[in-house]
């Protein structure tokens, strides 16, 4: 089968394959649209089974980054790429380098950042190859504290703001005395589930890793429970932060939620479950919309004009598109995850 017969291939304008035969890397690079301007995306290093798993996930999440950016207001397409190999036993610092050169190679088609076994230093050692390398320049920090170039805290304050906003609509009311329960207690969970609770919120999490439970469990006076208990909680708020596809024929049933707004990416295992969420009456925020703190932090430290406010109002109208879609999908009656894609396919122009 070839990468036009694929079934994550959606009209790309480029994939490229990447090999270097000196330092043993095998990558992928996959430019989805850019009509509203260059591919911006992280770069994952990731040990994929094989090379179609790998080509599957560049292709998907390339296509997530168009539709994050057009909902997000950037200037900027959507683009990935991934590196096969484990990040902890196989990356060497030549493997970055090469790296660094086949991004040159797209000649600014693509952008590439930080994601999944990929760290600043990494980047580092790309952008001595090319000039598009983005988020090793930190600039401002819409919180007022150190500017460190980590996205997770804009992130964080952007599902949060959403979140918010999900209640709001949904419910009528602010977060005090709500129940949400969190799945994932990463970078990005553990920081929602702070600003929640400052907000009064009463929180159930999990997590595969004892020692963030722990920590939930201490600092923030959560209730602890195992994965699979997690989805069947009896809360307002159910906030994915973990692996996607969790939204499902199995699940779905079992939610006893009215409002899902989470960190996670591809929630939904497949785009006619958003239909099963309305008729169980429960308010999904797309999470392409909700998680897209990280592109617009990453795009504003690029930005010599921008300031530590400006990033923060614009994290802040995360809310202000929820409220659009919520709203558009009333009167259309329609799923939120359509109404948002059709919004981003207005935003950058889809004409296939």
């Amino acid at each position: 089968m070839s990468v036009f017969e694929h079934h994550e291939f959606d009209q790309h304008e480029k994939v490229l394959f990447c090999k270097d035969k000196s330092s043993g890397l095998q990558a992928i690079i996959a430019v989805h649209n850019t009509n509203l301007g260059p591919a911006l995306g992280g770069c994952r290093m990731w040990h994929y089974a094989d090379s179609s798993e790998a080509l599957t996930d560049v292709l998907r999440l390339s296509k997530g980054m168009t539709y994050k950016a057009a909902m997000a207001n950037l200037k900027l397409g959507g683009g990935k790429a991934v590196i096969i190999g484990n990040p902890h036993t196989d990356k060497t610092p030549a493997m970055m380098t090469a790296m660094g050169r086949f991004v040159n190679a797209a000649q600014g088609d693509y952008i590439t950042a930080e994601d999944s076994g990929i760290s600043i230093d990494d980047l580092n050692l790309m952008s001595e190859q090319s000039q598009y390398v983005a988020g090793i320049h930190s600039r401002y920090s819409f919180h007022g504290g150190h500017a460190d170039g980590n996205p997770a805290p804009a992130t964080a304050y952007g599902v949060f703001v959403g979140l918010k906003e999900s209640v709001r609509y949904k419910l009528g009311t602010d977060l005090k005395g709500l129940k949400v329960a969190i799945q994932g207690l990463g970078h990005v969970g553990y920081r929602l589930a702070q600003q929640l609770k400052d907000e009064g919120a009463e929180l159930i999490v999990t997590d595969i890793y004892e020692q963030q439970l722990k920590r939930a469990e201490a600092e923030l006076g959560a209730i602890v429970v195992s994965p699979e208990e997690i989805v069947q909680q009896d809360v307002d708020v159910f906030a994915p932060c973990a692996l996607g596809a969790v939204l499902n024929e199995r699940t779905i049933p079992q939610l006893k939620c009215k409002v899902i707004a989470g960190a996670a990416n591809n929630q939904l295992a497949k785009e006619e479950h958003g239909k099963l969420l309305v008729e169980a009456g429960i308010l999904y925020a797309p999470d392409y919309v909700l998680n897209a703190g990280g592109i617009i932090d990453i795009c504003h430290q690029n930005q010599e004009d921008s300031s530590a406010q400006a990033l923060k109002t614009h994290l802040e109208g995360i809310a202000l598109t929820l409220r659009e879609i919520y709203t558009r999908a009333d009167q259309e009656q329609l799923p939120t995850n359509r109404v948002s894609n059709l919004i981003a396919e207005e935003r950058f122009g889809k004409s296939w």
